[in-house]
Parts: structure tokens; C-alpha cells; sequence
């Protein structure tokens, strides 16, 4: 066993030099034998190596803001908060060079998962078990390639566009299992098709389900699937796989059976049902001060005090932290449940999806329907009122508000940002006050895409940097 963990140690090291030009081959040598498709069972149960994903979109997000005076002073104390600040401000050097805090995690992490992803994809023809054992492990690979080229594309790139997306500069595409490759951007087009490429090609050998949420199965891919498609606007694909993803799990759960005291009881993120394939922020320390979120007050204009998401998951200021404002209110959820926030598919992922594609076809009535089925485990039954909608248009800005109250924190915020941005009614000018200075992102910014590190562009100078 101590040399399969061996293993498992020397690809995640060897995957976090990404960016280095020095030829790299990862091929299982050593004390285990090459061979042995076992081998990459246990590469694929190491999810350390998988669930980190991007987590710059979350500082940027409108739903979050940075104006209590200790906070701001907090982060202002040392370098090791600076791409938290420079990300929350928009700011276009996030990881100055020469810094302390030079090296872009965010890059490194989802690299690391594809560089192991390319080393099992590359390798299992070639080993021994049976071909149908081959294929399935193959496929739990892809779904972790797709979806962390999906978050790279959405964290560096411009959105998706049909019509530039053939020239929009993406990320590098690697394939292979060593990193002597170039660094030079493929299109957004050439990733986005690589995602679906990845995702359609392995559903045929993934199983229905599997024991924990960290193992990728059918319903994985119908909700990566999803939401691929929604990021590209093809709107009756993501409806569709959003269907295939609720037809094969649909549970979720019922915030009503908590209180702030039995909080702890809160399923685990590996045993979530709600949970299509679990993901956290590569940054797992937003739970606690400084970083901790402090919801907006635009978020706070959306959500209701009886909403069960504000009632057990956000908390005073002065109960965070005895020199916070206690008129503020800041996101608990991590410290309450004891584990990072999920930042991937999930049951009401697809059910918001299905509203949205709904309230796109112009039907404000089965738009709602979805949204409500969600809201009613939500609330307690005693503060449930449904929600209506006067038209199709009024029922997407409720599907979108709806999206942001349940997603708040995570990256899906984000996407929605970059997405939304040039479309009515939610094309608008976003501002942000930090230590007396005030910051904007108005639709048309070139800070809808994070600059890439310029330490990796020191070693690679083929790798583009975004305007």
C-alpha cells in the first residue's frame, strides 16, 4: 500500500510544476508494476487530487462585499490576503511577481488534476484487467478532465461566444501525461469541444451511481453536461441534460429538518444526495475571518429572513467576530457544517436549469414550477409562500435571483456574471468599495477574465496574457 500512495505522491508533485518547460514523464514506474489497472483505482480514489477547483470567481462575485473596517484592516496585514483583496477589486496583476504569493493555485490545482487524468487516460490501454474495467475507470477520468478544463475556461478565457469563440483565446490544452508540451492557448472553441468531447465519450462506461459523490457516474456527467451547455447558451441541451441528470437522482434536502443547534447533522458532501459530483474551492478558507464572505447588499435585498439558506447558514457580524458590525451579516455555512461548500453539479443545479430553459421557451408557468419545488425545502411550512411570475421575463430574473440565493459563495455566481453580462435585464455596472477606493466592472471589462500569473508566463513565454 505505502507504494501506491508512493505513486499517488509523485504524480501530484510532478503535476504541481505545470508551467515548467523541464520534460516531466510520470508513467507508474518504481515499486508498483506499470501494468496493474488496479493502479489507477486507487489514483482515482485520491480525492485530494480531483475536488479542488477554481475559487478567484467566488472573491469576485457581486454577492460578496468588503466594507467592515476590521476585515479591511485584516487583510491589509500581510501579502498571504493579497490575491484575495486583488480578486475580490478586479484588479489586473493578481499574483505580482517576485511576490510571496506569486504562484496562482487556482492554475496549479486544475492542472494537477489533469496532468493524473492524462497519465490514466494515456496509460490504461495498455494495462492488464478486462476492457470493460479499463473503460469505466477512463471515463471517471474524463468527467474530472472535462470539468476542470470547464473551470479553467470560465476562470481565464472570455465567455463563451458562438461567434468568436474560434479566435477567443482560451487555455492550453494538455493531453498527455508529461508536461514538456508548449503552453500555447487553444480557442474557447477547441476547449469547450474537448469538454463535450470528454463528457459524451465517457457516459457509456460510467456507472448509474456510485458510493460517494467524489467517484464521477452517469449523473455526473448529465449535470457537467448541463452545465456546459447553459455556459455556451445552448439552452435545449442544457434543459435536456438537465432532465437526464434529475431522471437518474432528484433528492434533495430539506433544510426545514434543521435548527442551529442539530446543524452538525448536515450530510456530508461525499453522502450529500443533492450532490451530482463534489467539488470545493481550491481555497477552502472562507469560513473563517478575514476571509469569510460578507453577504452584499444587493444579495441581501433578494433573500428573505425566513429563507432557511439566511436563517442557518449566515450569521451577525458580532457573532463571527466581536469587532465586526453586527448589522452586517456573514456566510457560516463551512463553519456550521463542518466542510467546504460544494462548488459542484448538484440536484438544484439542474432543477434552476430546467427553470431557466423553461422561462427562455417562454413558459412562466413550469419555469416557476421548478423554483418552487426547490424553495418549498428551503423554508419551514409555516413561512413558504410560493412564488409567481407575470411573464416569461419576470420569471427569469426570479430563476437567476433564485440561483443566486442558493449558490451563494461558489463559482456558479460568476459564470452568471460573465454570462448575463451583455443581455438585458442583466447587463449592468458592478462596483465594489475597498479601504476608501472604489472599483467598477462594467459589462464590456476585460476583468470578466483573470490575468494569468506572471510567474508562468516567465517560464512560457508563449503563454498569452489576457488584456
Amino acid at each position: 500500500m505505502k507504494s501506491i500512495y508512493k505513486y499517488i505522491a509523485i504524480s501530484l508533485s510532478l503535476a504541481s510544476l505545470v508551467g515548467c518547460k523541464k520534460y516531466v514523464d510520470i508513467k507508474t514506474q518504481g515499486n508498483l508494476v506499470p501494468n496493474q489497472t488496479i493502479n489507477y483505482r486507487y489514483l482515482l480514489n485520491n480525492n485530494s487530487a480531483f475536488e479542488p477547483t477554481a475559487s478567484l470567481g467566488d472573491y469576485a462575485s457581486s454577492d460578496i462585499e468588503i466594507n467592515d473596517a476590521s476585515q479591511v484592516t485584516s487583510l491589509l496585514a500581510g501579502s498571504f490576503y493579497l490575491p484575495f483583496v486583488k480578486a475580490y477589486t478586479w484588479q489586473t496583476n493578481i499574483f505580482p511577481l517576485g511576490s510571496s504569493e506569486e504562484t496562482d493555485q487556482n492554475w496549479r490545482a486544475l492542472y494537477a488534476n489533469i496532468l493524473v487524468c492524462n497519465t490514466i487516460i494515456n496509460e490504461l490501454p495498455t494495462s492488464d484487467g478486462t476492457e470493460a474495467e479499463k473503460a469505466a475507470l477512463s471515463a471517471e477520468a474524463k468527467v474530472h478532465r472535462a470539468d476542470a478544463y470547464l473551470a479553467l475556461v470560465n476562470t481565464y478565457a472570455k465567455p463563451y461566444n458562438a461567434t468568436t469563440a474560434v479566435a477567443d483565446l482560451g487555455v492550453p490544452l494538455l493531453l498527455e501525461q508529461t508536461i514538456s508540451q508548449k503552453l500555447n492557448r487553444a480557442s474557447v472553441r477547441v476547449i469547450y469541444d474537448q469538454i463535450l468531447s470528454d463528457l459524451t465519450t465517457a457516459m457509456e462506461s460510467l456507472p448509474n451511481s456510485q458510493a460517494l459523490n467524489n467517484l464521477p457516474s452517469k449523473a455526473s456527467a448529465y449535470g457537467e453536461l448541463a452545465r456546459c451547455y447553459l455556459l455556451m447558451h445552448d439552452y435545449t441541451n442544457a434543459g435536456r441534460y438537465a432532465d437526464m441528470a434529475l431522471a437518474m437522482r432528484n433528492t434533495l434536502v430539506d433544510l426545514s429538518a434543521y435548527t442551529t443547534s442539530t446543524i452538525n447533522t448536515y450530510p456530508t458532501r461525499f453522502l450529500n444526495p443533492e450532490i451530482l459530483l463534489s467539488r470545493t474551492p481550491q481555497d477552502r478558507e472562507a469560513a473563517y475571518p478575514p476571509r469569510i464572505f460578507k453577504l452584499s447588499t444587493q444579495y441581501r435585498s433578494l433573500v428573505l429572513p425566513t429563507d432557511l439558506r439566511y436563517a442557518l447558514f449566515t450569521t451577525a457580524g458580532n457573532l463571527v467576530s466581536s469587532d465586526y458590525d453586527p448589522n452586517g451579516r456573514f456566510f457560516t455555512k463551512e463553519s456550521a457544517i463542518g466542510q467546504p461548500r460544494n462548488q459542484g453539479p448538484s440536484v438544484p443545479e439542474m432543477m434552476l436549469i430546467r427553470a431557466e430553459v423553461y422561462a427562455r421557451n417562454g413558459d412562466a408557468t413550469n419555469a416557476m414550477l421548478w423554483v418552487n419545488r426547490l424553495r418549498q425545502k428551503r423554508f419551514r411550512a409555516a413561512d413558504y409562500v410560493a412564488l409567481t411570475a407575470t411573464s416569461a421575463s419576470d420569471a427569469l430574473v426570479k430563476v437567476i435571483n433564485e440561483r443566486r440565493i442558493e449558490f451563494y459563495g461558489t463559482s456558479l455566481r460568476w459564470y452568471d456574471m460573465r454570462r448575463l453580462k451583455d443581455e438585458e435585464p442583466f447587463r449592468m455596472t458592478y462596483t465594489k468599495t475597498f479601504n476608501n477606493v472604489t472599483y467598477t466592472l462594467a459589462p464590456n471589462s476585460d476583468r470578466y477574465v483573470f490575468p494569468i500569473a506572471e510567474v508562468l508566463r516567465k517560464t512560457n513565454p508563449e503563454l498569452e496574457q489576457n488584456p
